[in-house]
């Protein structure tokens, strides 16, 4: 059962009860000729999925959601959606629980971290036919967190600070379109870029990034111009576009 709901900064709203993925929904729709913006919610998910389709445990109470957009730029800079997301993702955060701002954290490519534990993620794919459109896929643990993961996990609940999912996407969908804006279709990317390293989780500290190939070691030293990171290590500097890092405690 699913309903459209009032928009959210201009962009429609669909909400589901149940569903299997609110990505695969947009994409689907995609593919049908749905163009964006268009927000699409579930109040739970059966076959959620993180980066790599790892699965992405998705019970009520926690805010599933995807955006919809068409031609949101040229396809070769899509992939800073994912620090404008994680920017408007931030803003939201520290809208509707502005006691934990300090402790919030973006972790590089697309998860935001509170208190060093992992808070919320962020999945984006993309459509080519019959349109570019990407499906911009965010979740954020409000009520509940999974603990059977590698990496230590938190929800907003049990940091005290209990934000319902509708409020957390009403903050969502007002910061979303304000760095959409700032962002445009790449254009302003580097004021992106310098404002979420501004928060970035271990910056100029060790880090490892677990790759195909194997894991790199060495300082999270920054982003270059497209957004890859720069690992610097005995060697020289490396460049790396997509990886899982994992922040080296103090």
């Amino acid at each position: 059962m699913n309903r459209d709901a009032s928009g959210l900064a201009e962009a429609r709203h669909i909400e589901f009860d149940t569903i299997g993925s609110t990505n695969a929904e947009a994409l689907r729709r995609a593919r049908l000729g749905e163009r964006g913006p268009l927000w699409i919610t579930a109040r739970q998910q059966s076959a959620g999925r993180g980066r790599h389709n790892r699965r992405w445990i998705s019970p009520p109470g926690n805010l599933y959601a995807t955006l919809l957009l068409t031609d949101p730029s040229p396809p070769a800079v899509a992939p800073q959606l994912a620090f404008v997301t994680g920017l408007a993702l931030h803003d939201a955060l520290a809208a509707c629980a502005a006691a934990l701002r300090p402790a919030l954290a973006l972790k590089w490519p697309n998860d935001v971290l509170l208190q060093g534990r992992k808070l919320a993620g962020i999945l984006i794919e993309s459509e080519t036919t019959p349109f570019f459109a990407a499906a911009i896929g965010i979740g954020v643990n409000c009520a509940s967190h999974p603990t059977d993961l590698p990496q230590p996990t938190i929800d907003l609940a049990a940091a005290g600070a209990p934000v319902a999912p509708e409020t957390l996407l009403t903050a969502l969908g007002a910061a979303m379109a304000a760095r959409l804006e700032q962002w445009n279709r790449g254009h302003g990317f580097v004021a992106i870029r310098n404002q979420w390293l501004e928060r970035a989780a271990g910056l100029r500290q060790p880090i490892r990034v677990r790759l195909p190939e194997g894991e790199l070691c060495g300082c999270f030293e920054g982003l270059d111009q497209a957004g890859r990171l720069l690992l610097g290590h005995s060697r020289g500097t490396t460049a790396i576009a997509a990886g899982d890092v994992f922040v080296s405690e103090p």
